[in-house]
């Protein structure tokens, strides 16, 4: 893909100031784009605007401290950025939250309202905001980070994995509901290597890996590569889809040992 693809535009990333997110907002500033990222905690959102500085590209990058499971707070930030830039061409919900590790039966009704609230209806209402403030009189793009757990079975994170398979139904539905002004898209990704998930992969990588189809695992460049496709011109005629980045887990044959 040809440098500043996303030259002038505007994108605004949930969940930008670590891992997948400031991989996205990184690879975007890179792509010419103006970033705005936005997380709950204003320390992390300055660190991440100081690696942003460092990154070559002529766009400019604001920082906004938001809960994306909080309606009003994902409004004030479309209207910032509306203030700031006058326009929102990409939306990335990269925020995510998962409060509860277990079996469905043992969830508890307060977990289970905020794993929706951030990673389900904090979804819509971004995407709602960035529709009504700019995309749907003047075209955009919206990238949803789901996770390929919305696709298989896990004995750990079962709802997290079922809000996640929610996002992807509802990639569908709002590219149906927004076309043609927006495309709406959505990214799988598998296990990642991000500092957050370090707990999960560190010990384990040789294992994780050793039947994988492609021997390792994700990176955040991988997964910003991706979003940087589906935000630019390069996927013009591509809506409603799921980008599938696991190295191969999925494509694995059942049964089979190693």
């Amino acid at each position: 893909m040809s440098t500043n693809v996303l030259e002038g535009r505007v994108a605004v990333i949930t969940g930008g100031s670590r891992g997948i997110g400031l991989g996205i907002a990184t690879a975007y500033r890179e792509a010419g784009a103006h970033v705005v990222i936005a997380a709950r905690k204003a320390a992390g959102l300055a660190t991440a605007r100081e690696e942003l500085l460092g990154v070559k590209g002529d766009g400019d990058i604001l920082t906004v401290v938001a809960n994306a499971g909080e309606p009003d707070q994902a409004e004030a930030c479309v209207d910032q950025t509306m203030e700031r830039f006058g326009r929102i061409d990409v939306l990335v919900n990269n925020a995510a939250t998962n409060p509860y590790h277990g079996d469905l039966l043992g969830l508890d009704l307060p977990r289970a309202e905020k794993t929706v609230r951030v990673n389900q209806y904090g979804m819509i209402a971004w995407t709602r905001f960035a529709w009504q403030a700019w995309m749907g009189a003047h075209r955009g793009a919206v990238v949803n980070i789901a996770s390929v757990g919305g696709l298989i079975v896990d004995p750990h994170i079962g709802y997290y994995n079922a809000t996640k398979a929610a996002m992807l139904h509802m990639t569908r539905q709002l590219a149906y509901e927004l076309g043609p002004a927006a495309r709406v898209n959505a990214i799988a990704p598998g296990l990642i290597k991000t500092e957050l998930a370090r707990a999960v992969w560190e010990a384990r990588e040789s294992i994780l890996t050793a039947r994988l189809p492609l021997r390792r695992l994700g990176t955040v460049e991988d997964v910003a590569n991706a979003a940087l496709f589906l935000a630019s011109d390069a996927s013009s005629w591509m809506t409603g889809q799921t980008l599938v980045l696991d190295g191969g887990a999925t494509a694995l044959p059942i049964g089979v040992e190693e």
